[in-house]
């Protein structure tokens, strides 16, 4: 099998090299990158299975970049970045980064993110990436939502997590502390909202009514319930 390939987008050689050498290290495949543009450039052939993106670039805005990857690669994106404010994590997680990692770190505290992260990504006991349910086709493996018409809606990957969150336990209730446990991140305010950002998204995605969701229940107090019936196939 091949080893999963995690690329490096920040302007510090020093960084770079540090992370480098320890995924490496820990079995991962990696490439480093200074600028967007090589970055971007090096998609075109390469398929990263983790792409960790420093915010300040110095060619390109790293939260536009970020939500562009979260919408057309399957990859999971990670934020390394200095910018600490709680609303930094918040935008960072709301454009659809799925964790966000502050500097100065511990390079093996990243392994260890990477590698809980890949392990979350795994299909469940589902040996499917399609899900059926009300009128609608969930392509996991390509990250698009299908309707009976035939018309495609792509969704980020962290969207899919909460998704496939929601049609792993149909008719049950979903708190905030299993969204916390199986997703991962710090339980706290930014968590809370960027579970409400992802959630909400879905709810557009999926045409529902936002006074009157049909699908996705709020249980004020104590979660979330997915009504709907479920077939993978």
């Amino acid at each position: 099998m091949t080893a999963p390939l995690v690329t490096i987008l920040d302007d510090e050689p020093a960084i770079r090299a540090m992370l480098s050498d320890a995924l490496e290290e820990a079995g991962f495949r990696t490439m480093g990158f200074a600028r967007a543009t090589e970055f971007e450039a090096a998609l075109q052939t390469a398929t990263p299975d983790v792409c960790l993106v420093d915010l300040s670039l110095p060619d390109r805005d790293g939260l536009t970049l970020v939500h562009r990857l979260a919408l057309e690669q399957g990859a999971t994106v990670i934020i390394i970045s200095g910018r600490a404010q709680v609303q930094d994590r918040v935008t960072g997680l709301e454009l659809g980064a799925d964790d966000y990692i502050i500097k100065p770190f511990d390079p093996s505290e990243v392994v260890a993110r990477i590698r809980a992260r890949l392990r979350r990504g795994q299909p469940a006991q589902q040996s499917s990436e399609t899900a059926r349910f009300a009128g609608w086709t969930a392509h996991f493996d390509r990250y698009i939502l299908e309707d009976d018409a035939g018309q495609e809606t792509p969704f980020s990957h962290a969207e899919g997590e909460v998704l496939r969150l929601f049609l792993d336990r149909p008719k049950r209730l979903i708190s905030r502390a299993v969204m916390q446990e199986t997703l991962g991140g710090a339980a706290g305010e930014s968590f809370d909202r960027a579970m409400d950002v992802r959630i909400s998204r879905l709810r557009t995605k999926l045409r529902e009514d936002p006074k009157n969701p049909r699908l996705i229940k709020t249980i004020y107090g104590a979660g979330y319930i997915f009504l709907g019936e479920v077939q993978w196939t």
